[in-house]
């Protein structure tokens, strides 16, 4: 009788450990134009992201790929985290050790001859700025 309790607080253990993993991953859109500045209507485009670590020109800490389609309006949309590793790891990132800069590179053909489109800051996402204060909430 008391094996099947144990097995039920196991699993449950389990599920509530796997629910509290943060997901390694960010979303990201960018409009995309060709070398004549026009948009890139619902075509082929890829993209090579890296995030670089003290400054714009930093070391890149991860880098990825990704070869994605734009919508009528020229828009792609990919996931950070989910493309094709080139180097590093999102998990393996200290993000303590910023500030962190994203990198874009892109070929407006669809194919892997990326050219710097711009590099910016990473800032602080409405997850993280609630993180931030949930771990000094009070209970009661």
């Amino acid at each position: 009788m008391k094996r099947p309790g144990l097995l039920f607080l196991l699993v449950l253990a389990t599920n509530i450990s796997l629910l509290a993993q943060v997901p390694q991953q960010m979303t990201y859109q960018a409009v995309m134009r060709d070398a004549s500045d026009q948009l890139v209507v619902s075509g082929p485009v890829g993209l090579q992201l890296s995030i670089r670590q003290g400054s714009d020109t930093g070391p890149a800490v991860y880098v990825e790929t990704h070869a994605t389609t734009t919508n009528a309006n020229g828009l792609a949309g990919v996931v950070l985290g989910g493309g094709n590793v080139v180097s590093g790891s999102m998990a393996g990132i200290d993000w303590t050790a910023g500030p962190y800069f994203l990198q874009t590179e892109t070929d407006p053909t669809g194919g892997t001859t990326y050219t710097i489109s711009g590099t910016a800051p990473l800032l602080s996402v409405p997850y993280a700025l609630y993180a931030q204060d949930a771990g000094s909430s009070q209970v009661g």
